[in-house]
């Protein structure tokens, strides 16, 4: 797992605020750019390790991705992993963002400054730049920049934190469906839409745009899990 190393050399109950609201946000961000795969046993210690870090904030980081359901403690061996998606969880993630993120770009709507529009126009012409390279890696931090400078600027703090609690569990399935597709074979996004909208400051166009934008990911990942499933039987049974 690629996690950034922090920078502990400050002191004091200060510092260690920083270090817990850092560990934490560099463990979020490897679950929702997927370099933890579903299925695959992590530890307090590696994640230390990585990090550079004491066991204490990774512990603390845990148990917050624990109670948002992005981490989950196996009752075997006590190792932690990211859960895996099945097609009833994928389903209830799916409505969930639905619900949220489409409202929070429809609030973002009267907030698009120029600044913001150029932002966004560069955080797009790099989502493209990495679907024509077929760099999954550089396809999902885009997307992700896209998504969230859009989500910023609604103003509900609330909202956010939700749709990134939603991206922390989607996160890793994704980046192993498009792994797995390559980029070439991904739907076009709906992203300039939403830009124009923004620009016209029309919410109602911004939020259709962002239901169809993320309603065409989510089916991209329900067919994956489909396949998977119906797959599943007949390796078990093996060769004839």
């Amino acid at each position: 797992m690629a996690v950034v190393r922090l920078d502990t050399a400050a002191e004091g109950a200060g510092a260690d605020a920083r270090i817990h609201d850092q560990v934490y946000d560099r463990i979020a961000e490897a679950l929702i750019q997927g370099r933890i795969p579903p299925g695959k046993s992590v530890s307090l210690r590696g994640l230390a390790q990585d990090l550079g870090v004491s066991p204490m904030p990774v512990r603390e980081a845990v148990r917050r991705l624990i109670a948002e359901r992005a981490l989950e403690l196996q009752s075997v061996n006590k190792r932690l992993r990211v859960p895996g998606l099945n097609e009833h969880r994928l389903t209830q993630l799916a409505k969930a963002r639905q619900w949220v993120e489409p409202e929070l770009a429809a609030l973002a709507a009267g907030h698009a400054t120029k600044d913001v529009i150029r932002r966004l126009r560069d955080d797009d012409a790099a989502v493209m730049a990495a679907l024509a390279k077929g760099d999954v890696s550089a396809y999902m931090q885009s997307n992700q920049d896209f998504h969230f400078s859009i989500y910023q600027l609604a103003g509900a703090e609330l909202f956010y934190d939700m749709a990134r609690t939603l991206w922390l569990q989607v996160g890793p399935f994704m980046r192993v469906v498009f792994g797995r597709m390559g980029t070439v074979h991904l739907p076009k996004d709906h992203h300039q839409d939403m830009i124009g909208a923004l620009e016209n400051g029309d919410a109602e166009a911004v939020r259709a745009s962002m239901a169809a934008d993320i309603a065409e990911g989510m089916d991209l990942m329900m067919d994956a899990i489909r396949a998977h499933e119906a797959e599943t039987p007949l390796k078990r049974r093996g060769p004839k």
